[in-house]
């Protein structure tokens, strides 16, 4: 399968996506757990279908040295006990922060309230242009039908 579009070789989207790319790279430095940002970034693309992120954030977790456990369990980590209440409260934000659609309200008081409990600003912060850039990163990858499996860890880096 080939994808529909090749973002790299149209000046405009290149440029727009060595910015895009460039904020990613900032997110991975910020004061927010690797582990955390790579639960959700798995999290928000399994919602989204976005096979190649799913790909490679599965693929990148493992590099990270998650556990094989705790990836199989993020699509159903409420009844799942292998997480800490931070990663917990991190997974609910970024289920309601990419299900806007299905909530009139958005992100609810009370799911902003548990995430500020575990995380200071600066990590709200980076949690919240996480969730943000990972629904950008899944549609560009969904409307290109980007192939999925053949990610290696590190690509990108």
């Amino acid at each position: 399968m080939d994808a529909r579009l090749n973002y790299f070789a149209e000046p405009t989207a290149a440029k727009a996506l060595k910015h895009l790319m460039s904020a990613g790279k900032t997110l991975k430095e910020s004061p927010l757990a690797a582990a955390t940002q790579e639960l959700v970034a798995l999290r928000v693309s399994q919602i989204n279908g976005c096979a190649v992120c799913i790909d490679m954030h599965t693929k990148e977790a493992t590099a990270a040295g998650e556990t094989s456990v705790r990836l199989h369990l993020v699509a159903a980590w409420r009844e799942a006990t292998v997480f800490t209440e931070a990663e917990r409260a991190a997974l609910e934000l970024a289920e309601q922060g990419t299900r806007v659609a299905d909530a009139a309200d958005g992100v609810s008081d009370d799911v902003w309230a548990r995430a500020a409990k575990h995380y200071d600003e600066e990590q709200l912060t980076a949690l919240a242009l996480l969730i943000s850039f990972m629904n950008a990163a899944n549609r560009l990858n969904i409307i290109a039908r980007q192939p999925a499996g053949d990610y290696k860890a590190g690509q990108f880096h």
